[in-house]
């Protein structure tokens, strides 16, 4: 009886000593009394330094501690490129989102709208995805429209921004690439005999992207569609359209004739024929040229 009531007097004292020896363990924040441009100053500081893990701990306590003023907005846009920079994209994103909502009126929304631009832009899983899937018709060109979508409303909202030029650019790039994917999806369902399917496909592309490189492609696909589908008269009206536009497509694929007359559009010669300058610019050769950003994508500074 001694024996139990002992034990049951020690629980008190070891739980004590248990809180104690917690306690004792847990290290102070340093940063605790931290004003708001201290806090700043040290996640810009890592930040610069590309210690992006690290920034952003620290932009989240600025976040929290002083939620309004310029240090937490700069702070704002801050996580935002250090999400980037780690390849965190949803994160990123999130960010972006954000600061647009909290403060649409403030004169760094349009990087924040680049931002969530180059996010989308440099997706692998999005626009530079659509050309891993062996399957055409499975591949989702979802994050190339968002980016697209995107920089035309940064170019319509802010036509003066020193962003603009490179969305311009960018879009282009963007509806060539589009336009090439429905095009091969077009193709993939002509191939497989989905003759409708490759028609409203290719019907897309001359509709929505007119001028691109692969409208010429397009319009052969939706010829031969016709021709397969039993439907002349709609082939006479896409080879007329073919005839007067791109007047030395035909010729140039009679000359290879001895391949199928999808495999011509792989050749060298496809856009000198389409009339359009598909080249894109040769900014340096170990480096694509959609991997050059505004100020290498860093935000701006108050």
């Amino acid at each position: 009886m001694k024996t139990r009531l002992s034990n049951l007097l020690l629980v008190p004292i070891l739980l004590s000593q248990m809180i104690f020896l917690g306690c004792a363990g847990l290290e102070e924040d340093p940063t605790q009394n931290w004003t708001a441009e201290e806090l700043y100053t040290n996640a810009k500081g890592r930040l610069d330094d590309k210690f992006f893990a690290q920034s952003i701990d620290v932009y989240k306590k600025l976040d929290l501690r002083y939620p309004y003023g310029p240090f937490a907005q700069q702070g704002k846009i801050d996580i935002a490129y250090a999400y980037w920079k780690m390849n965190d994209n949803a994160s990123a994103l999130m960010a972006c989102d954000r600061f647009i909502r909290e403060h649409p009126e403030h004169k760094h929304v349009d990087y924040l709208m680049y931002l969530k631009a180059l996010v989308y832009f440099n997706d692998d899983k999005g626009l530079l995805g659509i050309f891993v899937s062996k399957n055409l018709a499975e591949r989702d060109p979802g994050s190339a429209r968002q980016a697209f979508d995107t920089l035309r409303d940064l170019v319509k909202r802010f036509p003066e921004s020193r962003y603009a030029e490179d969305a311009q650019l960018r879009m282009a790039y963007l509806v060539n690439t589009l336009a090439e994917h429905e095009t091969s999806v077009a193709e993939y369902y002509y191939r497989r005999g989905a003759y409708v399917a490759s028609i409203n496909r290719a019907q897309a592309v001359i509709e929505t992207y007119p001028k691109a490189p692969h409208t010429p492609r397009a319009l052969e696909i939706l010829a031969a569609s016709y021709e397969k589908s039993g439907l002349p008269d709609s082939k006479s009206k896409i080879d007329t359209i073919i005839n007067l536009n791109f007047p030395g497509l035909r010729a140039a694929m009679a000359e290879d004739a001895d391949s199928a007359w999808w495999d011509f559009w792989s050749k060298s010669n496809n856009a000198e024929v389409s009339g359009v300058d598909a080249s894109e610019p040769d900014i340096a050769a170990d480096k694509p040229w959609w991997k050059f950003w505004v100020n290498d994508g860093k935000p701006p500074q108050e």
